[in-house]
Parts: C-alpha cells; structure tokens; sequence
C-alpha cells in the first residue's frame, strides 16, 4: 500500500484533476438531494491550523462529516509543529490514529516534511507557495458555468501569490488559459511559472504574464484577484496598497473583459481595495459558488486520496 498526497498541484495529473471534478459534482448533486454517501465511514482527519480560517475550517469539518468521518482540530499552540515537538515526530504519531492529515500552515516545507514521514495521506489546504484545494474549486466553478476548461481564458489581477501558483499550475493541466498581471517585483516565481508553462498544451501562450491588467483582461472569459497583503504581510499592506492601486478589480476594469465575464475572488475580500463592492456583489460574481465549491472539492479530494492510497 502506498499513499498519495495533495502538497501541491503537481501531485494530481491530468487524470486526477478530471476524476476529482467528477467526484465533486456527483457529491454536490447529492448534498442537494439530501443524500449522503459514506465514502469516508469511521475516517478521521487530523486538522492543523497555523492560520485563522472560515471556509478552510468549515469546508473540510463539514465535508469529512458528511462523508461519514471525523475530524480534530488542532491551533498551532496546542501542537507546536518543529517546536514543542519536531515534525517527523509529530507525523509518526499521527500515522497510528488518523487516516487523513490536513495542514493549513505558513512553510510549504511543513507540509512537505508532514507528508515525508507520515504513511496518511496528507493535504496542503494553504501554504506560501500553494493553495490547491482553492484553485481546485475555483476551476469548477468555471467548469459548471463554461463546460470545457481548454475553452476559457481567466484573467488574475493583483499580487503572484499562492493562490496564483495554483491557478497557474491547475491551468496547465486543465488547459484554461490564464494571463496574470502584477506589478513589477510582485509576479509568481519564475521557477513556478516554467513549470505550469511545460504542464500546459499551449506552453507560454497558455500562461501568459504581464504587467498590463487592462491587457490581461482584454475579451477574457473570467476575472480572478486576491487580497494585496496576505496573512503575514500585514506590516507591507499601505505600501502594497499604493503598489497595486491601478490592479483594482473595477467596473472600468472589467469593461475590457467579455460582456457578462465572470468576477472571482477566494475570500476574504478587501472590499474597496482590490475590488469594489459594485462588482463583489454584481450579477457577475461567482465569489460565493468558489466558496461553496471548496466543500464538494474537498470531498471528492479526501475520497479520492484515502481510496487511491488503500487501492495502490
């Protein structure tokens, strides 16, 4: 038996993407009817959280539950990861009770570490570099409103941050085109960039950078942006807000975008920085589909791993 892993992006395939998707919405149409499979009956979930959260917390406690498991939920002083106790050795623990590990942490290393000595599944539900369980339910959203992934350009606007990676990563195994704008000095790492380029079947034009948000948005399908600091970047948030004023997400800006694109957001949103309440709460807004999604992704993504790690 070997297990799987969700750390980044690139742990799914092609494949896995597409089986993910069509778990969740197989899941989703369930939970509207009421109905709910035990996937996951008698499964518990370690939940470690370094960060403060609402959909992330929610999402995972209610989906693990509604799969028929359990979930604990553990702050970063009750365990100390890599300080009351090292990380190996708090992962060869878990590994005799838990049947899944979640980590919402600062350091991709601490999930990447996790997962290197634990025999559990482990999923990265946000880290610097990554968050690929909201690029996940972010792609579905898109895939319910526009079928085919390979048909639609998206547009980010703002910081090349975590979120970003993702995006970027999950556009070059989907083939959604993306077209990121940030300032100079605030674009995803070149490295992160080269990879998603040499995932995707369009290459550079099928992630395309620039530094020109009224040339991302230009006849694009959908408009993404995040927060301009994010959690640890509180000390850098009135330069970031000057930095970044000409990337707010605003009917002007959106204007260069095809009529009735999608508006998209992770959550929590700024409102009055990188967006406006006009398009936050427009017809156009998917923001709250992304946030919904994040339960039926997570689901499927659960599933997906604890079967594939029992069946391999």
């Amino acid at each position: 038996m070997s297990k799987r892993d969700l750390r980044k992006m690139e742990d799914f395939t092609r494949e896995d993407v597409e089986r993910v998707f069509q778990l969740s919405m197989t899941l989703k149409d369930e939970v509207k009817r009421r109905v709910f499979r035990p996937l996951l009956a008698g499964c518990s979930m370690a939940m470690f959280f370094e960060k403060p959260s609402l959909r992330t917390r929610s999402t995972f406690d209610l989906g693990i539950y509604q799969l028929g498991g359990h979930s604990i939920y553990f702050q970063q002083a009750e365990v100390g990861l890599g300080q009351r106790e090292s990380i190996p050795d708090v992962a060869r623990n878990l590994e005799r009770w838990f049947d899944l590990i979640m980590a919402r942490v600062f350091a991709q290393k601490t999930v990447d570490e996790l997962a290197a000595y634990c025999s559990k599944p482990v999923i990265n539900a946000l880290s610097d570099e990554e968050h690929p369980c909201q690029a996940l339910a972010d792609f579905l959203t898109l895939k319910e409103y526009f079928g085919s992934l390979s048909n639609v350009t998206l547009a980010y606007v703002g910081d090349g941050n975590n979120v970003t990676n993702s995006l970027m990563l999950l556009a070059g195994l989907t083939g959604l085109k993306i077209r990121v704008a940030t300032p100079n000095g605030y674009a995803p790492k070149c490295e992160i960039v080269e990879r998603a380029r040499a995932l995707h079947p369009d290459g550079a034009a099928g992630v395309f950078l620039t530094e020109d948000p009224q040339d991302a948005v230009r006849g694009c399908d959908a408009i993404y942006t995040d927060v301009w600091a994010s959690m640890g970047q509180e000390a850098e948030a009135e330069e970031r807000a000057k930095v970044f004023a000409s990337y707010q997400l605003n009917s002007k800006l959106a204007s260069g975008a095809k009529p009735g694109a999608k508006i998209m957001h992770c959550l929590p949103a700024h409102r009055g920085l990188e967006i406006t309440d006009e398009l936050m709460d427009g017809p156009n807004a998917v923001v709250y589909d992304q946030a919904e999604n994040r339960l039926h992704v997570q689901k499927a993504v659960m599933a997906y791993l604890y079967e594939q790690s029992r069946a391999d």
